[in-house]
């Protein structure tokens, strides 16, 4: 997968199943998916677009980095900021780490808002 429109569908599709708990926002004019009523940089994650790339913000991996054990080392050096991942491409190997990564966040990124327990 070449097209930055079809990486950028393909990033939020794999947002998708926090949609039910998370409400959309927004954090510096881009689009964001955020716990409802949470402010400022408390953010799940947010997407943006570029002209070469479309990157993914996740700025929670900075308060749970063990969200990112068990990554491989593609998916680490799509990491090109503190909580930042740039995709310029994303095949299904790469879609996958992300997903995996994402349900790794959400735990405990969960458990802070809700009050629920960690796996």
């Amino acid at each position: 997968m070449t097209d930055l429109d079809a990486v950028e569908v393909r990033i939020w599709d794999l947002l998708a199943p926090y949609r039910d708990e998370l409400e959309d926002a927004t954090i510096y004019s881009m689009p964001s998916l955020r716990w409802p009523g949470v402010k400022g940089h408390d953010y799940f994650a947010a997407v943006q677009r570029s002209a070469k790339k479309v990157s993914l913000y996740a700025i929670a991996v900075e308060t749970w980095p063990e969200a990112l054990d068990g990554a491989s080392a593609a998916f680490a050096k799509r990491r090109t900021g503190k909580a930042t991942f740039s995709f310029p491409t994303l095949d299904d190997e790469m879609a996958a780490e992300v997903e995996a990564f994402l349900a790794r966040l959400y735990v405990p990124y969960r458990a802070h808002h809700a009050g629920a327990p960690t796996a």
